[in-house]
């Protein structure tokens, strides 16, 4: 049975603050907001950071990671044991430091890590993930943490913070790395002429420059171990480029070691192959369908704060004048290909009719 979820406060409502506090709401989550610097709507705004843990059951720190400690020290005199404070930085083995400085063991807190950022929220993209870090003086504030995030829809992952910080390490900050050069290089943005194999890595220069560019001198900074596989990183490129500098002749490069054919009896390899890849295209298609299916229930969301009804039908036949050039465009029938799109327009409506789960 999952720990219950009182009032979510949350400290610091920038572009995942907000993010985070929208989702909340969509979920049936009561929510509160407070930032000094930020515009916080006004069925989230508590009157001032006092007010705001005051009326929090569990209190979320979404605030750079320079600045937690200041911040953490000025709400500990108003936290009581009777409530629990989380963080959602991107580094734990700081956080974690701060809490057990600050917090001790008289406010329970758990150290956690959002593996999304707010571009990745808009789009709907799923699944959604979460590091809790385990934390021996309060196990109930982590068992907590996870139900609030599960009833996000997320996936949980418990990981000690040291081992966080060592992966974070070797993928999010060698990543970060990796697209910081690649903009400094003024290779931003996907070329026209450009290889399927490039495709990938011009998705995530995009999606560190829309997600989480702010957060580079955090996440090279504030790991521990960031510096250490950043070295390794750039001594690794560096025995590349000596290597490549000195080509062996081609009759010392040794012979390719060949692939053995799989046997596939009377089947056709090559219908082995395009269905295979049918199966793949068809995985995508479904993906893209419960993306789509959850961008359509943030858009009935919006439309019962705002007061809008349902049904757009100058909205609807732009849409479908627009999917039917397309059509067009792809060569693919006009007909069937609006059929496609009148279906997922049915679903779309009756998803947006549905409310939203009572708050708690």
């Amino acid at each position: 049975m999952e720990a219950a979820v009182g009032t979510v406060g949350i400290l610091g409502f920038g572009r995942f603050g907000r993010s985070l506090g929208e989702l909340m709401a969509e979920s049936g989550i009561r929510v509160r907001a407070f930032d000094p610097h930020a515009t916080v709507p006004a069925q989230y705004a508590a009157g001032s950071p006092g007010d705001l843990v005051r009326a929090s059951h569990i209190l979320v720190l979404a605030v750079p990671v320079p600045a937690l400690e200041a911040v953490i020290a000025d709400a500990s005199a108003l936290l009581t044991g009777g409530q629990i404070v989380l963080d959602v930085a991107s580094v734990k083995v700081k956080p974690t430091d701060i809490f057990r400085r600050h917090l001790a063991g008289r406010v329970p807190w758990a150290a956690t890590h959002p593996l999304f950022g707010p571009a990745s929220l808009a789009r709907r993209e799923r699944p959604l993930r979460v590091v809790v870090c385990p934390n021996d003086r309060h196990p109930a504030a982590v068992e907590t943490a996870a139900s609030l995030y599960r009833r996000l829809g997320c996936q949980v992952r418990i990981q000690d913070a040291e081992a966080h910080d060592r992966e974070m390490a070797r993928t999010h900050a060698l990543g970060f790395l990796i697209a910081k050069a690649f903009i400094d290089l003024g290779i931003g943005s996907e070329p026209e002429s450009v290889p399927p194999s490039f495709r990938g890595i011009a998705a995530t220069i995009e999606s560190v420059r829309e997600d989480a560019g702010h957060l580079f001198t955090a996440i090279l900074n504030d790991n521990p171990f960031a510096a250490e596989a950043r070295r390794g990183f750039l001594d690794a490129l560096a025995r590349l480029d000596s290597e490549l500098a000195l080509a062996p002749a081609p009759e010392e490069v040794p012979a390719r070691t060949g692939f053995p054919i799989p046997d596939f009896g009377e089947r056709s390899p090559d219908l082995v192959e395009v269905r295979d890849l049918i199966d793949e295209v068809d995985r995508h298609l479904v993906g893209l369908l419960v993306q789509r299916h959850d961008l359509a229930k943030r858009a009935g969301h919006i439309k019962r704060r705002d007061g809008r009804p349902v049904r757009d039908p100058v909205r609807e036949e732009t849409l479908l004048a627009e999917r039917a050039g397309w059509a067009r465009d792809g060569d693919l029938d006009v007909d069937s290909t609006l059929r496609v799109f009148r279906a997922v327009l049915d679903q779309s409506r009756a998803l947006q009719i549905k409310p939203d789960s009572d708050a708690s």
